[in-house]
């Protein structure tokens, strides 16, 4: 059976981040974090590695409750061929992806993946009003607003015909992404809500959504994906081209 052993630098406790420079986590030296996989009696004298948390919960006795996370190790050189792999304990979902398209004003034409381990995620709202998913991390900061045609209940379907939702007409659902200093005055589009849970108040505790957004009547699409504490996790490709944004590779074997 796999060890994989994470550890945070000496006199540190592991929280959502990414960890560069990692060496076996037994024999770890200064500021370095530790890393150490093994099995099937296998194991490295050396290691080069990094790894990356994106969810860490603890017990009151400091034992590991939820763990979501993701490394690569090289044995003996750095320049040696990686192992990679993903460590899934407990994990809620947590993640937000967009894909603009080319004159798209909102999104710039760009693509961006954003996990626990390099941004913040918030959701507010309830059932009846609607609910706002944000998150911050990467230098960026976006807000998507997902509302109910007036008077029905937000819920798993399908919502065709948004308008802005703080400006929607009756009869339609609402919808508003935004962020980078930059929004729509008018705004079409979709969104499908495939998981919504919500506390005895109604206020919105999970949320796994998708859309897609025209701005001021003009047909380039931003289209996105939420998974707040629902929906699939992301991919690992996903995972590691968010945690270095557009170098693209966790484990591209740069460094000491």
């Amino acid at each position: 059976m796999p060890s994989i052993d994470l550890a945070a630098p000496r006199n540190d406790v592991l929280r959502p981040g990414l960890y560069f420079y990692a060496e076996r986590a037994a024999f770890r030296t200064g500021r370095s974090p530790g890393l150490d996989v093994t099995g099937e009696s296998r194991g490295c004298n050396e290691i080069w590695g990094e790894f990356l948390i994106n969810q860490i919960e603890t017990g009151a006795d400091g034992s590991v409750s939820r763990l979501d996370a993701l490394f690569v190790q090289r044995c003996e050189s750095n320049d040696r061929p990686s192992l990679f792999g993903q460590v899934l304990y407990n994990a809620l979902p947590l993640s937000y992806e967009y894909r603009s398209d080319a004159g798209d004003y909102i999104g710039a034409g760009q693509q961006r993946a954003f996990i626990g381990a390099t941004s913040v995620f918030g959701v507010r709202g309830t059932v009846d009003r609607g609910v706002e998913f944000s998150v911050s991390g990467q230098r960026e900061e976006w807000s998507v607003e997902l509302a109910p045609v007036a008077g029905q209940p937000l819920g798993v379907g399908t919502y065709a015909d948004a308008q802005r939702a703080a400006f929607r007409e009756p009869g339609h659902p609402g919808l508003d992404v935004h962020g980078q200093g930059r929004g729509c005055n008018q705004l079409s589009g979709s969104f499908e809500i495939t998981e919504l849970e919500a506390d005895e108040a109604g206020t919105v505790t999970a949320l796994a959504a998708s859309y897609v957004q025209h701005c001021e009547g003009m047909a380039p699409a931003l289209r996105g994906s939420i998974a707040y504490h629902a929906g699939s996790p992301p991919s690992p490709t996903v995972l590691r081209k968010a945690a270095l944004g557009k170098a693209g590779l966790l484990g591209a074997g740069a460094g000491r």
